[in-house]
Parts: structure tokens; sequence; C-alpha cells
């Protein structure tokens, strides 16, 4: 790598390999875990090739061991199983191919399975995938039903016998994919994508039939997990059978015991539905015809009413009320004028007998001094009339004018002036 390379002096093929299989060959030892495909080991030969994949990725690594590491596996390891295996990069120079070369080989007991997906369980629990406040409910018809499962297999032919027995009008999107082994994981995930896209699948059921725990597994590993967390579209589990709880199920938002009961899950039944709605229709009649009946009955009661049945009675009676309370109103307000008008005719009488105009008729007189000013005073003894005083005096009909020309004294019987 001192030397770098240029358009005029470019490396050859087999330097640029030989660096890369020194740069390799310096890597230490590595344990891998995944799923082993494609094994051959041919009678005679020393080596036996077999392919590792990554059990969540489409990924995949050529291996190559001692045909007696292979052979000495008890029992004999098959395709899908899984492996821990003890192996060292090797960059071959001629092919230009890398491959890991495996010195120890351990098959993955079903012990450590359940023990490795109780640890994703725990923590895929604490991370809350497992709360059942994020589950949403499927919708009561969806309008078409996304199915995953495997191509052809019982589980495909129960939740189709069962849902269309329930409501034939029932309609399918079907995503055959492989159900166990390393595809099996990759290919239901990109099912599920493809469905939760689909504006029209209302609801999505992944099902499978029973088996083993390592033919389960694809259904507890934590990308399908995260993923069914992740769609927005409801999804139900119905793998296996009613003893298998794979992790699926936990995280589902519906889970189904077998796919026969997710089949009879997803719709309702028509004939069901049909006698509710029957039930429905006659008492909303029952009570559409108890409503009519009782407001009838009020409306006749509202019409036997006086008030109804005789509008202008009640008119007619208050009107010769007010008749008789206008009469009396009159009959009452004369009579306080009447006594009003004697009463002033009587005080009118006293006011005109205690007056003066009345003593004057009677033959009295009023006698007035009247100074050369004009001024006038009422005379009330002769010793404010002296000699030559002028005098008017008032009768009934007017008044008179004197002037004094002398007095009497008073007699003892009274007095009386000369004028």
């Amino acid at each position: 790598m001192s030397n770098p390379t240029t358009p005029e002096n470019p490396w050859p093929v087999r330097t640029v390999a030989r660096m890369i299989a020194d740069w390799i060959n310096r890597l230490g030892s590595v344990w891998v875990e995944g799923q082993v495909t494609q094994i051959s080991a041919r009678p005679g030969t020393g080596t036996a090739f077999l392919t590792l994949r990554d059990p969540a990725a489409d990924l995949s690594i050529s291996v190559t061991c001692p045909a007696e590491v292979l052979r000495a596996q008890v029992p004999p390891l098959a395709d899908g199983a899984r492996v821990v295996l003890h192996a060292k990069p090797a960059y071959y120079f001629n092919r230009g191919t890398l491959s890991l070369r495996a010195d120890e080989i351990r098959a993955v007991g079903v012990g450590e399975l359940l023990a490795r997906i109780e640890r994703l369980r725990r923590l895929l629990a604490a991370e809350g995938l497992f709360d059942p406040a994020r589950k949403r409910r499927p919708p009561f018809l969806p309008r078409t039903v996304g199915l995953i499962t495997g191509r052809a297999s019982a589980a495909e032919h129960d939740v189709l016998v069962n849902a269309r027995a329930r409501w034939p009008a029932v309609r399918f999107r079907i995503e055959n994919v492989a159900v166990q082994g390393a595809l099996s994981v990759p290919q239901i995930v990109d099912a599920l994508s493809t469905l939760d896209k689909d504006g029209l699948v209302d609801v999505i059921v992944i099902a499978r039939g029973g088996g083993s725990v390592e033919d389960l597994l694809p259904f507890s590993d934590e990308t399908l997990c995260r993923a069914v967390a992740a769609c927005r579209t409801p999804v139900v589990s119905a793998i296996g059978h009613e003893q298998d709880t794979p992790l699926l199920d936990h995280v589902a938002d519906v889970r189904c015991s077998t796919p026969t009961d997710a089949g009879k899950r997803i719709v309702p039944d028509v004939t069901e539905e049909t006698l509710r709605v029957r039930q429905l229709r006659d008492r909303a009649r029952r009570a559409l015809h108890g409503w009519v009946d009782r407001e009838r009955r009020l409306l006749e009661s509202l019409r036997s009413r006086p008030v109804l049945a005789d509008p202008l009675g009640p008119l007619d009676r208050r009107a010769e009320q007010i008749a008789t309370l206008v009469g009396r109103a009159r009959r009452a307000v004369r009579n306080h004028v009447s006594a009003e008008r004697a009463a002033l005719d009587a005080t009118n009488a006293r006011l005109t007998t205690l007056g003066p105009a009345a003593t004057l008729a009677r033959g009295y007189a009023v006698v007035q001094r009247v100074d050369p000013a004009g001024n006038s005073g009422v005379l009330r003894s002769i010793a404010e009339a002296p000699a030559g005083t002028r005098l008017r005096v008032r009768v009934m009909d007017g008044a008179v004018h004197a002037v004094v020309s002398g007095a009497d004294p008073p007699a003892s019987g009274g007095g009386s002036g000369e004028t």
C-alpha cells in the first residue's frame, strides 16, 4: 500500500487478491450463529461444505470444515438447523471468494432456543410491545383480509373455509411465503409490508399449522415481532395449536389459538348478524308503534279537555265576568261621585250660611273708614270715626258712602251711631 496506484501504474489482479488475502488471514477466529443450508459432504472427501444463513436477514456465507467435524454431529445436521460454529475467515486466492473455515460446530438445542426466546420476550415486554393498550381492535367487517401463510397449506385452507362459511362475500389477498426455515422471516416481513401498504386491507392474518419448537422459531424472531408492532394495520396471529405461543402471539393485536379460530374471528357470522338485524328491526317496530300509540293517546287526552272541546266557552264566560265587573265599577264610580257631590253641596251650604253675604242679607252692613289716600279699614268702634270721617257702608246688594256728623254714646242694650 506504500505505492499508490495510478492509471499509468495500476496493480494487477493477483497483487490486489494477495493483499486482500494477507489482510483477511490476519483476522482471528470468531463464534458465529446461524442456520445451515445446502450441506454437502461427499463420501471419500476430507472437506465438507455448507452455507450459513442469518435467520433474520437475507444474508449468507459459505463455510468449509473437515468432514469428520460434520459427521460427528449427533443427530446429523439438517437444512434449517440452528448452529453455533467456531471459524476463521479465509480468502481463496484463486477464486477470489470469502468463506469461513470451521473447526467446531455446536447444534443449538431446544433448551437454548427456549432460553433465548425467553430473554427476547422479557426485552420486548420491557419495551412495551406486549402492552394491551397499544393493541387495536380489527374492524367488524373488513373490506379485504390479508393472509400470510404457506402455499396450499392446511392453515390457508382452514382460514379460507371457515371465514367464507361465516361470511361468503369476504375478500382475501393471499401472500404465500415460507413458514419455516431460513427464508421464512424475510419473506413474512416483506409480505407484511406489502399488505400494510394496501389501503383496502383492513386486517392481516399470519397463519401456520402446528410444529416443533424449531419449526415455529421464525415466529419468535425479533425482526418479525418488531415489524408486526410497527404495522399500521391490525394483525391477527394464528400460529400452531392452543399450546403453541410464539412471541408473535404477544405482539399481534389479536391472538387466535388455531387458523380455524382465526377464520371464525376475522369476520362476523352472516346467519347471526341476519338474526340480530331481524331482532333489532322488530324492536324498532315495536318501539315505534308504542311511541305512536302513546302520542295518539296524548292527543286524544288533549282534545277531550274543555279548553279544546269548547275553545270559545271560556272566552264568553270571561267576557261576561268582565262586563259584570265593568258595570259594578261604573256603579261604584257613580255612587262615589254622587256622594262626593252631596258632601260638596252640604259644605257649600254651610259656607254660604257662615259667610258674610248671608249676614248682609239679614240686614246687617259692614262699615269701613276711607282715608284721603283711598285706603279703607273696617270700623269697629265709634272712637275710630270722629266727625267728618268718610265712611263706606257695604250692604247686601252694594255699598253707600257717608260722612260722620256725630256719634251717640252706647246704650245699655247696645249702641248706634249717627251719620
